[in-house]
């Protein structure tokens, strides 16, 4: 279990917060504004209003007894900024912070943020990817050449093995599983058929994938 400090309780600050709390995590929220901190309060292990800052506020918090802190502050760059350095400089041991533009994320990288999300240039590279091909459900960028991609099984594909495909031989993917009435199984061997009520997940150079499904 880890524990997190959330600052900022925006809509993106408030996703957050729900799927830490689906995935078991601490979660301290933060924020100025006491509706959006009321609204995490289902959600979060504690609650906090206050100027994230403000050195003497933050410092209250033991920000460095935290795993990771993230700044999800969206409507206020400056205080993103403010809130990220002053982080660094009273302990925190990881900061992951919001950027809404590509400046932004340099800025944020410079004044100490070990990491920044950029989730609308990252939602947009999931719909331009999801959008060239029916058979794409979803997608996981790995880096700038390996992703992972779920599939509807392409018709060509239903009821041939893993073998008969040899996608590995011809494109380099490996498929990883299978999922099936939302349970997923990852035991495929040579030998599984591929089934046109499941989905597959395959790794492999976004190229090659494209080049396989014919994109």
């Amino acid at each position: 279990m880890k524990t997190v400090l959330l600052i900022g309780l925006g809509r993106f600050g408030q996703h957050v917060a729900q799927k830490l709390n689906d995935l078991g995590q601490q979660v301290m929220a933060v924020d100025s504004d006491e509706e959006r901190v009321d609204a995490v309060l289902p959600y979060v292990t504690n609650a906090q209003i206050g100027d994230s800052t403000s050195r003497e506020f933050l410092s209250s918090l033991g920000v460095d007894n935290f795993d990771t802190c993230i700044v999800a502050i969206g409507d206020n760059f400056q205080s993103s900024l403010e809130t990220a350095d002053l982080l660094k400089e009273l302990g925190a041991r990881k900061v992951i912070a919001r950027a809404s533009r590509g400046v932004q994320e340099k800025f944020l990288l410079r004044c100490g943020a070990d990491e920044v999300v950029y989730p609308e240039k990252q939602l947009a590279a999931w719909t331009a990817i999801r959008c060239t091909s029916d058979h794409i459900l979803d997608y996981i960028e790995l880096d700038g050449d390996y992703s992972i991609f779920e599939l509807s099984v392409p018709e060509e594909w239903q009821g041939k093995t893993v073998i008969q495909l040899d996608l590995r031989r011809k494109y380099g993917i490996n498929i990883l599983g299978l999922r099936q009435s939302g349970r997923l199984d990852m035991s495929v061997g040579p030998d599984t058929v591929l089934d046109g009520a499941a989905s597959i997940l395959i790794l492999g150079q976004q190229k090659e994938i494209q080049k396989c499904l014919r994109i």
